[in-house]
Parts: structure tokens; sequence; C-alpha cells
């Protein structure tokens, strides 16, 4: 098995890990690392060790989280899940843990999507189909979010997927809908980029802290 590490870290997997089935007993056992990003795509173990970055990707997902947890809660019709959330998809042979992910209630409801029970109480991931996934760039990462997993994550069923690279100036922000020969990007009007599954539209601002740092603001409309 073909396994890609950072090279902040390093990681030891088991040998008996060789497909989807293996990696979620891994995945749910005591030996599986506590830090670090580690996902299945395509019949591989993927595996990034290293920090997060504080402004391009941390301060990122914050700005990402407060909007849209917002826009979520207003609408009551569904679930908006940040940083944390394993999702399982057995149609794309994947296992990854994304930046962000919407769950609209219809999804639960129908069995899209389905809650995985911990071994001892509670629920530790999900299996099937989020509505929308977001998965902000890093160095380790942008092969995986803007090629391979950006596959995987149409074959499971995601109907939008966001993507955000703020490591460079201008930032970039692109939304992507399902469509049926992959995803297609979203046309930008005036900066703005609509979202199917909101219903809105979004621009991601950079502003700058009293310190000088960057920091950002999701805009909606």
């Amino acid at each position: 098995m073909a396994t890609v590490v950072s090279t902040e870290g390093s990681l030891q997997i088991p040998a008996w890990v060789t497909d989807l089935a293996s990696f979620r007993r891994w995945a749910a056992s005591d030996e599986f690392p506590e830090e670090g990003r580690i996902c299945f795509i395509n019949g591989e173990v993927w595996a990034d060790m290293s920090w997060q970055q504080v402004f391009s990707h941390v301060a990122v997902k914050n700005a990402i989280n407060v909007a849209l947890n917002k826009v979520v809660q207003q609408a009551g019709n569904g679930r908006y899940w940040p940083d944390g959330l394993r999702l399982y998809s057995e149609a794309a042979d994947l296992s990854a843990v994304p930046d962000g992910s919407y769950i609209s209630y219809n999804a639960m409801r129908t069995g899209r999507v389905r809650l995985v029970e911990g071994r001892e109480a509670g629920y530790i991931a999900v299996d099937g189909a989020p509505d929308l996934v977001i998965e902000v760039i890093s160095d380790s990462s942008e092969d995986k979010d803007y090629e391979w997993q950006m596959r995987a994550y149409l074959d499971a069923g995601v109907k939008e997927y966001w993507v955000i690279d703020a490591r460079t100036e201008p930032v970039r922000f692109d939304i992507y809908k399902a469509a049926s020969k992959g995803f297609a990007a979203t046309r930008k009007s005036a900066g703005w980029l609509k979202s199917a599954v909101f219903g809105k539209s979004f621009r991601l601002d950079v502003i700058a802290d009293p310190l000088g740092n960057p920091d950002y603001v999701l805009r909606v409309k």
C-alpha cells in the first residue's frame, strides 16, 4: 500500500490495513493516532502529520465556520460541521476529514448520510455523502484537494465542493458543483460565488488585524 507522509512527520501504518474496511477498524482502534490528518483515498492511506499554518489555514477555517454556522442555523434545514468530522463512503472507497461539511436533515432522513456509532458511546463519524464539503489548501494537500480526493468526493455523491487557497495573494476561493462529467467551477460575479446548496452568494475577503496579520471574512448575500 502506498503512503504519502509529509516531510514534517511520519506515520507507522499497520501491515493489515489493506482496504477501506481494515482502515475503518484501525481508525476506530486505540492504535489510531490522535494527531494529524489521516485519510483513505482510492486504495491508499494519505497522511499529513505536520502542523497547520496559523494564518493561511486555521484563520481561514475560522472565518468559514463563523459564517456558515450562522447561515445554517438561520435556515434550520441541516447541520454545519467544522474540521474534525470523519466521513466514510463505500461507493468512493474513501475516508476523509474535510475542513468543513454541511449535511442537510433530508440527507439524514433519507439515509444518504448515516451516523456511525462509537465502540463505547455516541457517534464518531458519518457514512455517505454530505451535501457540501470544504477543503483549505496546504502545501502538503494541494494535489489531493484539487485532484484525487476531489474526484472521490464526486464519486461519493457530494453535491458541492468548496476549495480555498490562502497561501498567496489574491486568495483563491472556488465553488464546484457536481455535474455529469465531474465538478464544474461556478463563475464569479463581481467577486461573488453562488452556492446552489445554500441558495446564497459568498465572497471571501482578506482584512488585516491590528497587528497587520491577515484575517478573513466570509461575506454572505
